[in-house]
């Protein structure tokens, strides 16, 4: 299909990169990332979703996060948290950070970023970085953030952990996070641009990637971008969203009887492919009010929805709040 599936989504949830915090560790250490729902207002106002990730520019550590084993990480690696959770990295599995208090993080929004912060022993010095020839190790750390809502099928077919090694990242990678570390020292006029804009290339180059890693045997929506005929049907709507497409329809492009597809679909997604529709539909919908002047009837109309009424619905049960309402709350923030 000449439409890029995991393109288009990313374009509709809009995907947002911040590089917050240049940090160098001495000695034994260990650093909370707080759970990003505890500071999302202060890193990135405005996202329903956020996730915070790091680039090791020097040295080894280790990821975790509560219930799964910890990752070790080394120069050239970048991990991220799609899910939002707490987690902890160290200098070694199993060491315990001194919390930290989310008031700092909402204190210190307004200072000029990214932030060098410097750990010794443990002990967090914001505001001082020992010279990288010095420290054992050195990130680039920030945050990503996206819209959750009207629909993004996506976070929810990441893991919580999404590690990124220096063998499996590619030339281009290494190439990112020396622009990034030349960028957080340099303080260069549109500094903050080319940050964000890495980040974000660095999130989609990561999903791609674990996308390549997934077992045959996986599912959600990623594993179903993969399926031949998951794929297909996916492509399908993507590319025409406004065609009054049926599931026979469906079926008979991509080569599969009606139930077949059905429960192909259902298997990968979770829902089957006319709820998926709706809910696409209304994503794009989203991107319409947000983006354009046009009046929710013209936007029912173009998306695929028969009429006004019945894009409403579907937007107040997906979203909570009727697509005028919604629009003007999202004009306000």
């Amino acid at each position: 299909m000449s439409r890029d599936t995991l393109s288009d989504l990313l374009r509709t949830v809009r995907l947002r990169g911040a590089v917050f915090y240049y940090v160098s560790f001495c000695d034994t250490w260990a650093a909370e990332g707080l759970a990003a729902k505890q500071i999302a207002d202060a890193v990135m106002p405005g996202c329903e979703h956020v996730m915070e990730y790091h680039m090791v520019v020097k040295g080894n550590a280790w990821a975790a996060v509560s219930g799964q084993q910890p990752v070790r990480l080394g120069a050239g690696d970048i991990v991220m948290f799609p899910q939002g959770d707490r987690h902890v990295i160290s200098s070694a599995p199993g060491l315990e950070p001194h919390p930290v208090n989310p008031d700092w993080v909402f204190a210190k929004r307004n200072d000029p970023k990214p932030m060098p912060i410097s750990f010794h022993d443990g002990v967090r010095e914001p505001g001082t970085l020992t010279p990288v020839k010095d420290a054992d190790a050195v990130m680039v750390c920030g945050f990503l953030g996206c819209d959750l809502k009207p629909f993004n099928p996506l976070i929810a077919a990441l893991p919580r952990i999404l590690h990124l090694p220096e063998a499996r990242a590619g030339s281009w990678v290494a190439n990112v996070i020396d622009q990034a570390v030349t960028e957080s020292n340099a303080r260069r006029p549109g500094g903050d641009a080319v940050l964000e804009r890495l980040s974000e290339m660095m999130f989609v180059d990561a999903a791609r990637r674990y996308l390549d890693s997934l077992p045959e045997d996986a599912t959600g929506w990623l594993a179903g971008l993969r399926d031949r005929f998951v794929g297909k049907a996916l492509a399908l709507m993507h590319e025409r969203p406004d065609h009054p497409w049926t599931v026979d329809e469906l079926a008979h492009e991509t080569g599969l009887s009606r139930s077949a597809l059905h429960d192909r679909f259902s298997q990968f997604l979770g829902q089957p492919p006319m709820q998926y529709l709706a809910n696409w539909r209304v994503q794009l919908g989203a991107r319409m009010l947000r983006e354009t002047n046009r009046n929710v009837a013209a936007v029912a109309l173009d998306v695929g929805y028969e009429s006004e009424a019945a894009f409403s619905r579907a937007f107040k049960r997906l979203v909570g709040a009727p697509p005028a309402a919604w629009r003007r709350a999202q004009a306000s923030t």
